[in-house]
Formats: structure tokens, C-alpha cells, sequence
């Protein structure tokens, strides 16, 4: 099916008005079927009586599709779109077909559950996968009721966007939506387990597979209250009540991305109930995303994108309020540090590889290319420049704009320029050159201190300077805190950097006269996106004055900074991972400590070092991973964060003992050994060839859960063994058949660095074979396919090579050439690190 593109979408919406969908599906075969019946009535005007356009359908085959009363050619459909000719001022298009069922997370998805063998499905419309549930014109600006009904098996719970009443037995009618777009249907029907309550007149259900209840039965209160929490904020906050009557939250299997907005119910990867004890980054990053779907609900789905263009305006909002509500109405508080050192590190390295762009692109051609943008972009900077607007013009102008864009705009769509008109109005600011630098340009920009004493030893000047990229010489304003650090603030100021005004050499008078501390930091506060480095002196003092602190926030800022450096090889990688032996064992918030292990462990260790160097690096962390166990109180998270770091990192002088807590030898006081930490550990035993085949299938018999599936895939991709490494491949490039999961789960287990040599023949395959794995799979299965299968730790100038010779190619699938470009950028950065380490 060809991608709409956008001048067809502005085409189509000038020509028609959708008015209504009414779908009827059939889905009372599908504990035996593939596929299930839909039947669609859709009623539409068209401004000029005459005219030809499509609607999409992707089915297995049509029974009837009548418009109008008159049946539709036998081959009016071509290529996923229905033509329609010969339109009348008001019409009605009536489709009855087969369609089929995914096992991709698109579209409607089926699985059955490996532990009672029950069916599950649920649908995911995503940008384009609505026709292959329903027929449609699929796109955003083009909103309409939907009235549902669903024949399923009896016994199911089957939910939708709007409220359900089983009429009889297997058969559910759902109240008409308000006007929405195609995107955000959905459907979710099975065996569900159900826990429901009231809040402020809104009916909450939380809903899961009955094989998972004890876990959402044991959360239940902490997801009723975080859900309550947020929205009584946001009712607050916007002054403008839910506007989708009542709020399902299924947690459904093999979900492809971390939760979806549509109105009414919302959909979360299962992961979200944990099996046994999580840590608080877990419970901080699911409070954020229940926050961050929940603000869609205004963001997105009450005012939605006119066109993909404007993806940020849906997710960078979402981010924002996400992030900040689980700060400001959740247990937790330190959020932010999360935010910075984690998550605005995806941000910050999207935006510099080559396939960078704008927040808000003034034009994305199709929706093809648009799915590649839901991205570090458009969420994690998007959420960034949002926090810098709000820092400029104060958060009650922000506020008092986004009601009235809200206001004016609700039930239908908005633009980039509607929501500059509302704030420009609110603030009785011209928003046009901050929204040009900030929202239309890419790339990040780069502030240094520059610092000179006088006799007195005191601060006599301090200059910001700020840079950009050669290819992207934009430079933007920016309002910042700087910092004066000993281990507490001695001293904070507040700057506006104009480079209107003073070129990118921003004089900061406010600090003349003060005695220096250890630190200087930039951005303190973390209120802009923009790379941060250190004075000289400040540099030498960084892994003593760092890990002392007092701030989390600002050891958040500090370290992302350092790893900012790193990638840039202004920075030995030796010296970041000397700085993280430092930080890690004394690190108190649990989100600084795990964002700083992972890069300094999936980054530094395994790509940036030198290979000689990387067993000493590993066994460094895993040091420093066990003196932070022994700091910590037992059966605390942060010792479950410890054990976990220790197990990632262990090698071969640490498979004893951590083999030894599957078997409850030598467990460390009160931590639970709970089924993902076990297969944390029996993951790096198999790397590590201290495990292996018959422990994994020991570990499956314990745990024959789907998730325990996905781990046992990838563990059994990681066996370093030919034979293995030959069925791992053949699932990633040849296993249509496999769900979307299985695959990602084998992809990502399938490279180690310590089993380079066993796997330097799959580098050229990659490049070989992935191309025709990606014309014959959904976009969403070749985007995680094409990304974890890349070779990342043949880190050398053949590897670049070769890739590069792929990227000549012009018949590449965007996903692929997305993994592939953003790939070769990250074997030039580590081949860079290894010049200087």
C-alpha cells in the first residue's frame, strides 16, 4: 500500500467531510481464525459533487463494498485504497470484509497466552494501520464519531474508546465518540482481569490477562492514585474537564512501544505490572508514561495535528506534562534527574546524528516518513524546548495559552502557528524568531564557560560562549541558571543568553567578585537543551565534586555533560569511566545511577574502549556495582538497582556468584530474586559461556510466561555457539512468522562484543540480507529488526564501509536507512573515542 502523502491528505480534506463511522466486528472466531469480519458504514459529504478520491482498506478480501447503494467495482481496490467515483454532495460508503489479524503490535493483534493458552487481541491504529481493521479515509484532520459494536466469544470483556454494554451473550454495543481521528480507534477484547473505581465522576478500569491479575491486583492502589493524581492536576492545570467520559487502562502482551493515547482507552505494554519487586526508576518511568498518555487525552486527541508535520505538538506536550506531573503529584519528586541524564540523552544524541531535524518540520512527505520521527526528537527535545518556553514567559502565560488554544481548537485540529498565535497572545510576545531557532532548526548548540581570576582569587569575568555545528550554525537563546558548587550551592544566577545581542558571548556580571567553588555549572536547573562543558579547573575537579553533590539534579546535569564529551571525543572515554568508579558507588538517586551505568557500560566499555581495555573496564563496574550493594539498606530498590548493575557487568571471576542467586546460595540480605532478575543473571552467564541451552530451558520451565519467552529468545540468540548464532540470524531475517517481539528479543541478544569472533561473518549479511527482510515486514518489526540487528560493536572502517555502500543503494526502506545512517554514526563516534583513549 503507498504511503499518503501529504499533498493527497490536503487535498482530500478540502474535498470531504467525514461525519461518521459505524463498525461492526466480528471477532467471535478468533480463539481458532487468523482472521475476523468487519463491516463499516461511513458517512462523508464532498464539496464537489462529481469528484473521485480513495479510502484505505488492507483486507484479506472484500464480500461488499457498496457507495451509495451501487457495488464498487471488482477492482476498485488496488493497493490498499478503495476508489471512489462519481461522489454525490452526501454519501455513504457500506464495506463488508475479511481481515486479518497481526502479529506485529499493528493493526489487531492476536496472541495467545503460552501459560492457559487464552487469546487475547487489541488494536493499535497507529499512524496508518487503521484500515487494516476498518475501512477509512486514514488521517488525521479528517475526525468523526465512531459507533462500535463487536460479536466476540462468550465470556470475553471487550473494551473500546467509547463506554460498552454487553447486549447478549458475546455481543457489545459501544456509545458513539465524540469527533476523533481514525489513528486513535481501538478495540481490546478477551479474558480480561478487571479492577474498576470512581474518581471526580470519571469511571477508571484497569484491565490485564487473567495470568497476570496477582500482579495488577497488588498495584492496583498505587495505579488508581498516581491516575486520580494526574488527573485532578490536569483538570487544574487546563481548566477544561475529560473530555472522553470514562478511562481504561489495559495492559496488553507484546505491545511494540511503551503505550498508546487513545481516548478513552489507553493501551500499556504488559511489562508496566511487574512480576516481583521493581525498582523506583520503574515505578518513576511508569507514573510518567500514565502521566504522559493522560495528557494526550487533551494533547493530541481533544486537539489534534492537522499532519505528521506536527508530531511534536502531540508528544513533546505529552512529554513535558509527563515528566513534570510525576514531579509535582507522584511520590516521585526527583524526576527531572531522570529525565536529564536518561531520557534528554536520547534527545541529544538523535539530534546529532545525520538523520537529525526540526521539532517541527515545516513539511514531512508522508506518513512513511513521519513514523521515523517519533523519535528522541520529537519527544525528549520537544519536552525540552517546551521547559525553556515556560522558563521564558513564565508558567501561568504558558498555562493561561494552552487553555485557549485548547478552547479554540477542541475536537478538531491544530498547527504549529495555532499555538504560536495563542501564546504570542498570552505573553504579548512575537514568538516567530524563538519558534524559528527552536522548533524549525536542528542540531544542538554548545555553552563553555570562559573564566578569568583576579589577584584576589575571585571570579573577575565569566563569559558563556555558545557554538553550533558547521552544517547547522544556528544559535539560540537561551535562559539558564549557572551554579557555583563546593558540594552545596554556594552561589546560583540566572542568565539570558541573546546572540542577537551579544554574538554567542554572553558576559555574566552577576558573578564578578565571587569566590570560585570546586564546580561551575551551566545549566543548573536543567531549564535548556544544550550540551554543557566545564572550565579547566572545574574539569579537574569533576570525579571528587561530582559524586558529592548534594543536588541530584545537578549531578544529573553534571554527568550528562561528561557523556556529552565523551561522544564527542573531547573527552577520553578512561576519564568518563574514571568518573563513573567514582559516582557509581556512593550515587544515592537510583535514575542517575542506572542512566550513568548504562552509558558507561553499553557505551563506553563495550564501544569506546579499546577492546584490549574492555574486560578490565567491565570488571571495574562490576567493583563498583558491588561496593553500592554493600552501601545499601537490604530490600531496598536501590540494592535491587545494584544487583541488577552487578549482573549486567559480571565476567568471568563473577559467574560463580552470581550463578550462585538462582540457586539461593550467597544471596545478598533481603534482595528478591524475582523472574526478570533471574533472567538478568542467566542472560549474562550465557554471554559470558558460563550457561547455556539446557539452563535456559531449565529457566523456561520455571517461568513459561510470555516475557519469559522474549528473555529465553534472547538469551538463546546470545549462546555463543555456531549452531545458535545460525537460528538467531535465520529468526531475525526470515521469521515473517515470528511475533514482533520474539524478533526484537533475538536481535538484541544476538551481538556481543565479547563474541566478536564468532560473529564477524553476520556483518556483511547485515548489510546483505536486511534489505530484503525489511520490504516484506510492517514498518514497526523493520525499524527494531533493523536497529538491534546492526552490527554496533564491529566497530571499524570496514564495518563504516560497508554500511556506507548499503546507504548508495536508492531503493532502501526508510526504517532500515534510518538504523543504518544513525548506526554508521555511532561506529564514527566510537572510532573517534578509541583515537583518544
Amino acid at each position: 500500500m503507498p504511503s499518503l502523502n501529504r499533498d493527497e491528505a490536503i487535498t482530500r480534506a478540502d474535498l470531504l467531510r467525514v461525519s461518521a463511522y459505524q463498525v461492526d466486528l466480528d471477532l467471535s472466531a478468533a480463539r481458532d481464525s487468523g482472521q475476523f469480519g468487519s463491516t463499516t458504514t461511513v458517512r462523508f459529504s464532498c464539496a464537489v459533487p462529481g469528484s473521485s478520491t480513495f479510502a484505505e482498506l488492507r483486507p484479506v478480501s472484500i464480500l461488499e463494498a457498496r457507495l451509495n447503494g451501487v457495488p464498487l467495482a471488482a477492482d476498485a481496490l488496488a493497493d490498499g485504497r478503495l476508489r471512489l467515483t462519481d461522489l454525490r454532495a452526501e454519501n455513504e460508503l457500506v464495506v463488508r470484509a475479511t481481515m486479518a489479524y497481526s502479529n506485529a503490535g499493528e493493526g489487531l493483534h492476536r496472541f495467545t497466552d503460552p501459560e492457559d493458552g487464552e487469546v487475547y487481541l487489541y488494536a493499535k491504529a497507529g499512524m496508518d494501520k487503521a484500515p487494516d481493521i476498518f475501512a477509512c479515509f486514514d488521517q488525521p484532520d479528517l475526525k468523526a464519531t465512531i459507533r462500535l459494536a463487536v460479536t466476540a466469544p462468550e465470556g470475553w470483556t471487550v473494551l473500546a474508546n467509547g463506554a460498552g454494554t454487553q447486549v447478549a451473550p458475546g455481543r457489545w454495543e459501544f456509545a458513539e465518540t465524540p469527533l476523533m481521528s481514525t489513528y486513535l480507534m481501538t478495540v481490546v477484547a478477551g479474558p480480561y482481569h478487571s479492577r474498576s473505581t470512581v474518581h471526580d465522576g470519571v469511571p477508571i478500569g484497569l484491565h490485564c490477562r487473567r495470568s497476570l491479575t496477582a500482579y495488577l491486583d497488588r498495584d492496583a492502589e498505587e495505579l488508581c492514585q498516581i491516575t486520580a493524581a494526574c488527573l485532578d492536576r490536569y483538570h487544574e492545570m487546563f481548566q477544561i474537564r475529560y473530555p472522553w467520559g470514562k478511562y481504561d487502562q489495559v495492559f496488553v502482551p507484546e505491545f511494540p512501544s511503551g503505550a498508546e493515547e487513545n481516548p478513552g482507552c489507553v493501551t500499556f505494554r504488559e511489562e508496566y505490572l511487574f512480576r516481583s519487586v521493581a525498582t523506583d526508576v520503574e515505578r518513576t518511568v511508569r507514573a510518567m508514561v500514565i502521566a504522559h498518555e493522560m495528557a494526550h487525552m487533551w494533547f493530541g486527541n481533544l486537539v489534534t495535528l492537522r499532519w505528521w508535520d506536527d508530531i511534536w505538538l502531540n508528544e513533546a506536550f505529552a512529554e513535558y506534562m509527563g515528566w513534570r506531573l510525576t514531579c509535582e503529584v507522584t511520590p516521585y519528586r526527583n524526576a527531572w534527574a531522570l529525565f536529564s541524564v536518561m531520557r534528554k540523552m536520547w534527545g541529544y544524541e538523535a539530534d546529532q546524528r545525520p538523520s537529525t531535524h526540526p521539532v517541527a518540520p515545516e513539511r514531512v512527505e508522508n506518513t512513511e516518513l513521519a513514523r521515523l520521527n517519533f523519535d528522541g526528537i520529537s519527544y525528549a527535545k520537544g519536552a525540552s524546548a517546551l521547559r525553556q518556553l515556560v522558563a521564558w514567559v513564565g508558567d501561568e502565560v504558558f498555562l493561561r495559552a494552552v487553555r485557549a488554544f485548547f478552547t479554540r481548537h477542541a475536537f478538531g485540529n491544530a498547527t504549529l502557528a495555532d499555538l504560536l498565535a495563542a501564546v504570542s497572545a498570552a505573553s504579548g510576545r512575537d514568538l516567530t524568531a524563538w519558534a524559528e531557532v527552536w522548533l524549525r532548526r536542528a542540531q544542538v548548540n554548545t555553552l563553555r564557560p570562559e573564566v578569568s581570576l583576579g589577584p584576589d582569587g575571585r571570579y573577575q569575568q565569566v563569559t558563556v560562549v555558545q557554538t553550533a555545528p558547521d552544517g547547522h550554525p544556528t544559535l539560540r537563546p537561551h535562559r539558564i541558571g549557572i551554579g557555583v558548587y563546593d558540594t552545596d550551592l554556594v552561589r546560583r544566577v540566572e542568565v539570558d543568553l541573546d546572540p542577537a545581542v551579544d554574538g554567542g558571548r554572553t558576559a555574566v556580571p552577576e558573578l564578578a567578585g565571587t569566590k570560585p567553588g570546586r564546580l561551575l555549572l551551566l545549566n543548573d536547573g536543567d531549564l535548556t537543551y544544550a550540551k554543557i562543558r566545564f572550565d579547566p579547573a572545574s574539569r579537574a575537579e569533576l570525579a571528587g565534586v561530582v559524586p558529592a553533590l548534594a543536588d541530584p539534579l545537578a549531578r544529573a546535569v553534571a554527568l550528562t555533560a561528561v557523556m556529552n564529551a565523551t561522544r564527542d571525543a573531547e573527552l577520553p572515554a578512561v576519564e568518563f569511566m574514571a568518573l563513573a568508579m567514582a559516582a557509581l558507588p556512593v550515587e544515592s538517586e537510583e535514575g542517575v545511577f542506572e542512566g550513568t551505568l548504562r552509558f558507561a557500560r553499553d557505551v563506553v566499555a563495550k564501544k569506546y574502549l579499546r577492546p584490549a581495555l574492555r574486560p578490565a573496564a567491565m570488571a571495574e563496574l562490576a567493583a563498583a556495582c558491588r561496593r553500592a550493594l554493600r552501601r545499601v539498606e537490604p530490600g531496598s530498590s536501590r540494592q535491587l538497582a545494584a544487583a541488577r548493575g552487578l549482573a549486567q557487568c559480571a565476567g568471568p571471576d563473577e559467574a560463580d556468584e552470581i550463578a550462585g542467586w538462582l540457586t539461593g546460595r550467597d544471596v545478598p540480605p533481603e534482595l528478591t530474586v524475582g523472574p526478570d532478575l533471574r533472567w538478568t543473571v542467566l542472560y549474562r552467564l550465557v554471554v559470558i559461556s558460563a550457561a547455556g541451552e539446557a539452563e535456559i530451558a531449565a529457566e523456561c520451565e520455571r517461568d513459561p510466561s510470555a516475557l519469559g519467552a522474549q528473555h529465553a529468545a534472547r538469551c538463546r540468540a546470545a549462546i555463543p555457539d555456531p549452531a545458535a548464532k545460525a537460528r538467531a540470524w535465520s529468526t531475525i531475517v526470515d521469521g515473517d512468522q515470528v511475533s514482533a517481539r520474539i524478533v526484537t528479543a533475538t536481535a538484541e541478544g544476538f551481538w556481543q562484543p565479547e563474541q566478536d569472533r564468532l560473529t564477524d561473518q553476520y556483518v556483511p549479511r547485515y548489510f546483505a540480507e536486511m534489505p530484503a527482510m525489511a520490504a516484506r515486514r510492517p514498518p514497526g518489526t523493520v525499524r527494531a529488526a533493523a536497529l538491534f540487528a546492526f552490527p554496533q560493536y564491529a566497530v571499524s572502517a570496514q564495518t563504516v564501509a560497508a554500511a556506507t555502500d548499503l546507504l548508495a543503494r536508492d531503493d532502501l526502506n526508510p526504517a532500515l536507512r534510518r538504523a543504518v545512517v544513525d548506526g554508521t554514526d555511532e561506529l564514527r563516534r566510537a572510532l573517534a573515542a578509541r583515537e583518544i583513549s
